[in-house]
């Protein structure tokens, strides 16, 4: 089954129109025609069968035939993690991440980061390439960059780690973790954490974690932290 991705659509949508730019690749590309069928999701659960009703080039229009609602996960996986110094890395845990199974992504500015800009719209279009691949109905939530001091500020539920590599009192990450849980971890840069950010996490309840006996880069330690949580859900 090959999934499109349409924000707009809603339980309640008859009938829809593709841009001009997916219209194009949907008649030109993929040569489908009147009576075709196709798979959408709108990013929030929904999965919608629709019949090609106008197969024109610059404005493909498709009816509704049937909908149905994926359940949400009983728990939400919010990971706080570093950009990377090279942009592809973090793209790769991006997709990676979206193919397992997450809720939502804060990059973190941090003491050691070297990269400071993210490139949200670019992010955007590969968490999105990443849920149709996976034939996924939800699109995780990408956050804006967000300073770790401000970060972690806001207000949490349930289970809260920073996994770090200071060779101080950590726990295993799996041991820690709880079914049906809403987690949130966090994911420093290569240079890892500064020990006054760790105070800071320990201090707004975070616990220190250790997510194996080798370091990881920062994208490894991420899709490792994500798998965890998948595997402790399943």
């Amino acid at each position: 089954m090959q999934l499109f991705y349409n924000p707009e659509i809603t339980e309640t949508t008859a009938q829809f129109s593709f841009s001009k730019e997916e219209s194009k690749h949907i008649i030109k590309v993929l040569r489908k025609k009147i009576g075709d069928t196709m798979h959408i999701t709108n990013g929030a659960g929904w999965l919608f069968s629709a019949e090609i009703i106008s197969d024109n080039i610059k404005n493909c229009v498709a009816e509704i035939k049937t909908k149905q609602f994926q359940k949400q996960p009983k728990s939400h996986l919010h990971l706080a993690v570093a950009p990377t110094k090279m942009n592809d890395r973090y793209e790769w845990f991006l997709e990676k991440a979206t193919e397992i199974g997450i809720q939502e992504i804060t990059p973190i500015i941090c003491d050691h980061s070297e990269r400071k800009i993210i490139k949200q719209e670019r992010f955007e279009k590969i968490l999105q390439s990443a849920m149709k691949q996976s034939l996924s109905c939800y699109l995780p939530k990408l956050n804006n960059a967000i300073a770790f001091k401000d970060f972690i500020k806001q207000e949490f539920k349930d289970n809260l780690f920073i996994a770090h590599c200071e060779e101080t009192n950590r726990k295993s990450l799996k041991q820690q973790l709880e079914q049906n849980k809403n987690t949130t971890i966090l994911i420093g840069p290569e240079g890892d954490f500064s020990t006054k950010e760790i105070e800071m996490a320990v201090n707004s309840e975070f616990i220190p974690v250790t997510l194996g006996e080798t370091r990881l880069r920062t994208e490894t330690a991420a899709i490792v932290a994500c798998h965890s949580v998948a595997f402790t859900n399943e």
